[in-house]
């Protein structure tokens, strides 16, 4: 066996990989976060929702039915149309939308019985919908901004190198795990404004549509005393957002877990196999990446806005996942704690 299949077919190869693929993402989040972070999510980002998707489809989106995710499309599209037309009523309940979503996915894993799913999301649709989004609230923050963002690309990334390393009881999967708690401590500790690129008036148009998570983070962190809500973390400037070490700290651990997230996806290939489907399919699907590449790069906040429902499809259409995965943990620990 070559020094290639060590690292990608065996599980401390693969471990040691994505160790060597955290310091990578941790190097170049320090030095240029704004940068590293749009192209990840430009270049990388398209090509994951493509082929998560494809992988999730092939497993049955780990739902007893396949018709069960026609309520995530549908959920998808909700949350989608504030994107193209701002202003409208469905904007007041993106964090309602998200909550129904996992409260779905919550019910598709453990409730057996087809008829009694629907009824329970129906039920669920009409209490989550009669109240409207409080943008200080903390259904808002959580549910509305950090979920589909932060918790999907670091914590679950974070759970899914966990459970793999109690399934196989790998002392390089802990230390793969201890690497990767490490490394965005090591970020927000090193609260410093030295960069290697000094953000252009491109880059800082290009990262509007994501500013939001890098506010809300910082109100989060508690990294700044005059940040105690998300209205007036939404009222700091430019200025501070793109120069201030408070801001840079959060723009790096954001980069960071985008980072990582995507290239840990790449490097478990041999391992769940994403890539073993037919040459059309494949075809397909690296013709949309190229496509999705050009339109960023002819213009980032359309490429943004078209991709978006992809994006957030993704997000929703993994929740099954999600959900056994944090229940696949809680065997594993139990049987460790017997």
């Amino acid at each position: 066996m070559n020094l290639l299949q060590k690292a990608f077919e065996t599980d401390n190869g693969i471990n040691y990989t994505n160790i060597g693929l955290m310091l990578i993402s941790s190097l170049f989040s320090f030095l240029l976060p704004f940068e590293t972070f749009l192209f990840v999510y430009a270049f990388l980002g398209p090509l994951h929702y493509l082929t998560e998707i494809s992988w999730l489809e092939k497993r049955n989106f780990f739902t007893t039915r396949k018709r069960d995710i026609v309520v995530f499309i549908l959920c998808g599209i909700l949350f989608t149309i504030p994107v193209f037309f701002k202003g409208t009523a469905i904007q007041n309940y993106s964090s309602r939308i998200m909550m129904l979503a996992v409260f779905y996915a919550v019910i598709i894993v453990f409730v057996k019985n087809n008829i009694l799913k629907y009824i329970l999301a129906a039920v669920f649709f009409f209490i989550s919908m009669a109240k409207k989004d409080d943008y200080n609230g903390q259904s808002f923050l959580w549910f509305g901004v950090m979920l589909p963002t932060i918790i999907h690309v670091f914590v679950f990334t974070g759970l899914f190198i966990l459970f793999g390393a109690l399934k196989s009881k790998s002392k390089t999967g802990i230390l793969s795990l201890a690497v990767f708690i490490i490394c965005p401590f090591a970020l927000l500790l090193l609260n410093t404004n030295f960069v290697l690129a000094t953000s252009s008036e491109t880059i800082k148009t290009n990262m509007s549509s994501f500013e939001i998570i890098n506010r809300t983070l910082i109100l989060i962190f508690g990294l700044d005393g005059s940040v105690t809500n998300l209205q007036t973390a939404l009222q700091l400037t430019k200025e501070f957002l793109f120069n201030s070490p408070v801001a840079i700290t959060v723009a790096r651990f954001v980069a960071f877990a985008y980072t990582y997230h995507y290239l840990n996806w790449f490097a478990k290939t041999t391992t769940i196999k994403w890539h073993e489907i037919s040459k059309i399919r494949m075809m397909v699907i690296m013709l949309l990446w190229i496509t999705s590449i050009v339109i960023y790069l002819i213009n980032y906040q359309l490429g943004f806005k078209i991709l978006f429902f992809l994006s957030i499809m993704h997000v929703l259409l993994e929740f099954p996942l999600n959900i056994v995965t944090l229940k696949g943990i809680g065997t594993e620990l139990r049987k460790i704690v017997r």
